[in-house]
């Protein structure tokens, strides 16, 4: 029997290979045969034996996965491995789980729906698997897993997994199929049988185990009484007092090794060391590993060998170690991108980032890109984040949505969308479309929806330059839009299958280009091969579960792919085929073990992230599974931290990082970080700091001093200057300039919202249509005001919680109207919706002033009312008399002068803003000025300013200055961003100008 351990200070494969190399090879071994734990150890274990080699031809020995739970296990149990039947696909026992439980009652509060039942489901397998990995037979155990104490629900939750115990045994039996995991383990014991019986002659060694199932330790212990049998270990702590190893938690690192230990019936005693023979004295490399071994047993011990921290006061050895503590998670990215890129300027030097973080691994490799890097991730990229899969969820929030604008948006401008023209015409299309119909109040919903809306606008303007992309006419965008969603727009719940099938022709309908068809660059690489044989997977199998909507399609798809990761080499999120970087790689935990570095960042170390958060499941408590005989939860962290304290052993220099926030959530640093600075503070010490942060604060920041951006003073020529305005144009040109400048100067236009909900602007369009309609047809009475009011509302065709909501609301309006106009003399004239002008004559240029009155009266004296309707707030008496908000008084200034075509000249004799909003007040008045005599006053005075403005405005000097009078700004400017007001303003509201 040979069994040994490889210090965790060395190269653990490396070494592998070199004893390979330098024993069994050099007597032409035949039939040698080496097992690891999975297919990436055995990748790796070749990638040792070609460094090691150097070019030299070898005949490498046979390298097998055991425990992967896919793998090729014939190439172990021969022909053997044919008397058993074959296990079953994962995707169809999930989908036969999940209708399992979608069958059942009683057992949750509500009816779940399949996207809530497919986890579930998932989690079901994963309870099989735990129990066959430990040969725990649940029909027998779970029965007593609940005391009669324990809560109603565990009870009611042990009468449902009689689907584990019962019904999916009983559907095994009749499909003659096998759980993956049983059939693993029973050719694992098959094979460990043969290999009793009759032993291998040839080289036979395990490699790289660090835990394993009943039935891997069977396998190795076979190998430990083979001739030439020999099993090496990773770093087996020999100098744990045997006190501490007997009673290890599970969460320890070395827990593994314990059970591994017992499971094989063997001692840490018998154990060998491999030595390469060289003293640590020697190499000042070997020398820091060496002492770090020592410095990671003392921090990881258990509680019961903490006494030890106490023994010595010494310091600890902690070169190569350095913290970096970021404030959140974008920091962290970049200053571990910074670290990556300093170390590559070694020649030679490499470096890795080791995290079970994919988040941050994502934006650590964004932030290398800015460097010129391109870091290998071998850690590989989720299922559902890939392009072709984000794609088909889009496609089915779209359809199921009825193409509503912003899910149609999000699928059109999808990068593989082409609608039988190129990606790039095809999205300058979908922007033409945006500008024209999806902005402001949603169109109404589908295709006919959207040529409905489309017939109504003006298309002549809506020309933007996409160069070189090309818009096309939107009639027949949208016929091959309606074409290609034509299988999924307006169905029904389907049989799953033909949901997929449908999902699949208008994904491929849409990515088809001119010159290629979707099929082709849909399911294009690893990643769209991968996807294609899921979706296949889902339609062989789907047929079992229930009929399904278009609605829960994008949930369901998502929850499907969870935990699928694709390992091709499809070129990073286009970065034009970069090569990637042979010296920077970024490393999940479980790539990362059996590797070394010269460099080794260990990121993410937060609770919740390294090490994970603990969950036993949403089928059994914590003291169920243990009554069950199920491993406990803990033996995740065990886990995680044997991955730590590897990755901390697998670099000469170690970057120990931690944000202090994620996600906008204070975040607790890992537990093995806090008992390391917890031991060293004990010793006076602590761990340096990297000056990664510090790089990253400067890394943006411009040379020399902050400055404070000035508000901005645009001064165009005089003749690019507007010579035309409305009243309501003159308050904004008072308030602020600026936005005249934008709007006129600039012709910049602000788009609408998508999806704009139907606010009061939206609600004062239907009180002015209402009202001039009922006053148009000179009808009296509230029950026509009610009409007219509710027809303007119907026109709108908002949607319908919403015009349920605004309909009463116009009737109270219609009620307040009535009595206000039952309390007013009948004037002699009267005419809505009026369009005036009046026209200045400055020195430079005539300027021109455009009007809109809604409501002018002409009373029996021959004077004028003028009313002005308002959905929204009143201006302030005080601002209408000090000529801030001149609407109504230039309105009266242009119907002195004969500025309405259809009205004669007159004084005015009151200006009335009527603020109508339907609720609790329904309506109020406002009358302006204060004092009636001050009228022609004020009118004569908002002219004259008005003359002195456009004069002003005329010299080339004066500017079109951002909000110039801080106690009269705009409620609301479109342009605020585009004038930087937030930078300035805060200067200015600091002392500054």
């Amino acid at each position: 029997m040979t069994l040994v351990t490889i210090p965790a200070d060395r190269s653990f494969l490396d070494d592998v290979a070199r004893r390979w190399l330098a024993g069994p090879a050099q007597h032409g071994a035949e039939n040698a045969l080496i097992l690891v734990p999975s297919r990436r150890a055995a990748r790796n274990l070749t990638e040792a034996f070609l460094r090691c080699l150097d070019g030299r031809a070898a005949l490498l020995p046979r390298i097998v996965p055991v425990s992967d739970v896919n793998e090729d296990d014939l190439a172990l149990a021969g022909a053997d491995a044919l008397s058993f039947p074959p296990a079953v696909d994962p995707l169809r026992r999930l989908s036969v789980l999940a209708a399992l439980v979608l069958q059942a009652r009683g057992v949750f509060s509500a009816d779940l729906t399949l996207e809530q039942a497919w986890p579930l489901a998932s989690a079901l397998a994963e309870l099989m698997d735990d129990a066959e990995r430990v040969a725990v037979d649940l029909r027998e155990r779970l029965p007593d897993a609940a005391e009669p104490r324990f809560a109603d629900h565990w009870h009611k939750t042990l009468q449902f997994l009689h689907i584990v115990t019962e019904a999916w045994p009983e559907w095994l039996r009749e499909t003659g199929l096998m759980n993956p995991v049983a059939r693993q383990v029973a050719v694992l014991q098959a094979q460990a049988a043969r290999w009793r019986d009759a032993p291998p002659q040839g080289p036979l060694w395990a490699v790289g185990f660090t835990d394993g199932m009943f039935a891997v330790c069977a396998i190795l212990r076979a190998v430990l009484d083979a001739p030439q049998g020999c099993v090496i270990l990773p770093g087996v702590d020999l100098d744990l007092p045997d006190s501490l190893w007997a009673h290890l938690p599970e969460s320890h690192p070395q827990s593994g090794f314990r059970r591994l230990l017992n499971d094989l019936d063997v001692s840490r005693e018998t154990m060998a060391v491999w030595s390469d023979g060289v003293d640590p004295q020697d190499d000042p490399a070997r020398q820091v590993l060496s002492a770090r071994i020592g410095l990671t047993s003392l921090f990881m011990r258990p509680m019961e060998g903490l006494s030890a921290w106490g023994e010595s006061r010494e310091g600890l050895p902690l070169a190569g170690i350095t913290r970096v503590e970021a404030d959140d998670q974008q920091q962290e990215a970049a200053a571990l991108a910074m670290i990556l890129r300093e170390a590559v300027d070694s020649p030679g030097r490499t470096a890795s980032l080791v995290t079970p973080d994919r988040a941050l691994a994502r934006r650590v490799a964004t932030e290398l890109l800015r460097f010129g890097i391109v870091a290998d991730d071998s850690a590989g990229e989720a299922l559902a984040l890939t392009p072709a899969a984000i794609l088909l969820r889009l496609i089915a929030e779209a359809a199921s949505a009825d193409l509503a604008p912003v899910a149609l948006l999000a699928m059109l401008k999808h990068p593989l969308v082409a609608l039988g023209t190129t990606p790039g015409n095809c999205r300058a299309t979908a922007r033409r479309l945006e500008r024209l119909v999806l902005r402001g109040p949603a169109p109404p919903p589908g295709i006919a929806g959207l040529r409905r809306a489309l017939h109504e606008q003006d298309q002549s303007g809506a020309e933007t330059a996409d160069s070189p992309d090309q818009a096309e006419p939107l009639g027949p965008f949208l016929d091959r839009l309606s074409e290609a969603l034509s299988p999924l727009l307006g169905k029904a719940a389907h049989p799953l299958p033909d949901l997929l099938a449908a999902l699949v022709r208008a994904a491929e309908a849409l990515t088809t280009t001119q010159d290629q068809p979707g099929e082709e660059r849909l399911w294009l690489g690893a990643e769209g091969h991968a996807l294609s044989r899921h979706i296949a997977s889902l339609m062989t199998h789907g047929a079992v579960l229930p009929p399904q909507t278009l609605s829960g399609m994008p949930a369901f798809l998502l929850a499907s792919m969870a935990g699928q990761m694709v390992f091709g080499q499809r070129v990073l999120q286009g970065r034009d085929g970069e090569a990637l970087h042979p010296r920077v790689s970024i490393l999940g935990v479980l790539e990362a073990r059996l590797q070394f570095a010269d460099l080794v960042i260990l990121g993410g170390l937060n609770e919740g992230i390294w090490p994970p958060a603990t969950d036993p499941g949403p089928w059994l408590s914590r003291p169920m599974r243990t009554r069950a005989g199920l491993p406990s939860p803990e033996r995740l962290i065990g886990t995680a931290a044997h991955d730590f304290t590897t990755a901390f052993l697998s670099g000469r220099e170690i970057v120990l990082s931690s944000a202090s926030r994620r996600d906008g959530a204070p975040a607790v640093p890992a537990r093995w970080l806090v008992r390391l600075e917890a031991l060293l503070e004990g010793r006076g010490q602590s761990l340096p700091s990297h000056p990664a942060l510090i790089w990253q604060a400067r890394m943006d920041q411009p040379l020399g001093p902050a400055r404070p951006v000035p508000p901005p003073e645009p001064r165009p020529p005089v003749a690019s200057r507007p010579r035309r305005l409305s009243v309501t144009e003159i308050d904004t040109w008072l308030r602020d300039p600026y936005a005249i400048y934008a709007r006129h100067v600039l012709r910049l236009k602000a788009l609408p919202a998508l999806e704009e909900a139907a606010d009061r602007s939206d609600i004062g369009v239907v009180v002015h249509e209402g009202l001039e309609r009922w006053l148009t047809d000179g009808q009296k009475g509230g029950r026509a005001l009610h009409k007219a009011l509710l027809d303007a509302l119907a026109k709108r065709d908002l949607r319908p919680a919403l015009a349920a909501w605004w309909r009463p609301r116009v009737l109270r309006i219609a009620d307040w109207v009535c009595e206000r106009e039952a309390m007013r003399e009948a004037p002699r004239l009267l005419k809505t919706e009026q369009m005036g002008m009046m026209t200045l004559t400055p020195p430079y240029a005539p300027f021109r002033l455009s009007a809109r009155a809604d409501r002018i009266e002409i009373g029996q004296d021959g004077r004028a009312t003028i009313i002005d309707y308002k959905t929204g707030s009143l201006p302030k008496l005080g601002d209408v008399e000090a000529g801030w908000s001149s609407q109504l008084v230039l309105e009266a200034a242009m119907l002195r002068l004969g500025g309405f075509a259809d009205l004669p000249s007159a004084e005015t004799a009151s200006l009335l803003y009527w603020r109508l909003t339907g609720d609790r007040n329904r309506g109020e008045e406002l009358s302006v000025p204060g004092k009636a005599e001050a009228l022609d006053t004020l009118v004569e005075s908002a002219l004259d300013r008005l003359r002195r403005r456009v004069e002003a405005f005329d010299d080339p000097q004066t500017a079109y200055r951002s909000h110039p009078h801080p106690d009269y700004v705009p409620r609301y400017s479109d342009y605020a961003h585009l004038a930087r007001v937030s930078e300035w303003s805060a200067a200015r509201e600091e002392g500054g100008e």
